[in-house]
């Protein structure tokens, strides 16, 4: 939706459950190996049967693990997410630069969206110095629609077929997710081919028309193509 102001986002309050769960997980620190029942209750002022309970859901995501004492220690998963963290802010490093460019060569909205199953998320934007934009906040979730940024998700999959792939890019859509925007489009890779996002530029459909995406799309598909280098990967 298109709003003139930026809309604060509502306070909500957060889930109990959630929030025991979360205590007991960051009751570990630096130096700890594996932790008493009695441990855990004396750092989280939990109940033991309470932390136990608990202790069964994190460990059904591996995010701790009972060793054969009876301690806990934190799980493998943990350390899945560290790399995640770490990697993310390698990808906001080339990202966000690629961003402002885009954003000063365009005057439009620039964002870099990432699939996760049936909705795309937007994972970095760099707003446009105008104040007549598309409402969406990293963070956001959108439908896996058929808008020019889920259509690079979709076909650049690596489950996609050749005939997917073989589209002309950018692509462009207009008035799709939104009736009054229209966005382009164009993939980024990262080693060995593999997909890493769309890398998009967004507007009022009224301004980004046809005519003028078709302009911008030289200077968003040679940012792509830097983007995917600095990435480790090539754009053919």
């Amino acid at each position: 939706m298109l709003d003139k102001k930026a809309k604060a986002r509502p306070k909500l309050e957060g889930v109990a459950s959630a929030d025991r769960l979360l205590t007991v997980l960051t009751a570990f620190q630096r130096g700890d190996d594996a932790l008493e029942l009695t441990e855990l209750a004396q750092r989280t002022q939990l109940v033991k049967s309470t932390i136990m309970r608990l202790c069964i859901s994190l460990e059904r995501f591996g995010l701790i693990e009972r060793v054969d004492d009876g301690r806990y220690r934190l799980g493998t998963e943990i350390a899945r997410l560290g790399s995640v963290y770490l990697q993310s802010f390698a990808l906001e490093a080339h990202v966000m630069p690629a961003l402002e460019t885009l954003v000063a060569a365009s005057g439009e909205t620039a964002s870099f969206y990432i699939r996760r199953g049936d909705q795309r998320l937007c994972l970095f934007r760099v707003d446009s110095p105008s104040p007549l934009r598309m409402h969406v906040r990293p963070g956001d979730l959108r439908p896996m629609d058929a808008s020019s940024i889920a259509q690079v998700l979709r076909r650049f999959d690596p489950n996609s077929s050749a005939e997917d792939k073989a589209v002309e890019i950018p692509i462009y859509s207009s008035g799709v997710t939104d009736p009054h925007v229209a966005s382009i489009a164009m993939p980024v890779f990262g080693a060995g081919g593999r997909l890493l996002g769309a890398l998009a530029l967004t507007g009022p459909a009224s301004r980004l028309t046809g005519e003028s995406a078709a302009k911008v799309a030289p200077t968003l598909k040679k940012t792509a193509g830097v983007l995917t280098h600095a990435l480790g990967g090539a754009l053919e």
